[in-house]
């Protein structure tokens, strides 16, 4: 399958906007980066996670999750996600968060 920069057709946006505490941003973005990531990057299909912050919305943080398909993505055992959540929602504690968007992009060849 040829590759388009670092899309591929077939793949699977993520895409999560969360609003977090602006004190703590950097505090959970940590706590996301060693929980989360670390295990969604050990699931078939992940690709790759990025973060982006928004300057004039320091509560803001937009999380851009790839995967090699849907199928895969959507594989991804519940079980594995209830523990992730679990094990995350206990580290950060009084954090406040709370995802606000959850979207689905699908990657098409142009």
């Amino acid at each position: 399958m040829p590759r388009y920069g670092i899309f591929t057709p077939g793949m699977v946006i993520e895409f999560l906007r969360i609003e977090v505490t602006a004190q703590y941003r950097e505090q959970y973005l940590q706590l996301d980066r060693e929980i989360w990531t670390t295990a969604l990057a050990k699931c078939p299909g992940f690709i790759s996670k990025e973060v982006l912050l928004n300057p004039n919305k320091p509560a803001e943080v937009i999380l851009i999750i790839r995967w090699a398909s849907r199928e895969e993505w959507k594989s991804t055992s519940c079980q594995l996600l209830a523990e992730v959540e679990a094990q995350f929602a206990l580290a950060t504690g009084s954090i406040h968060h709370q995802i606000i968007e959850s979207v689905e992009y699908q990657v098409i060849a142009q």
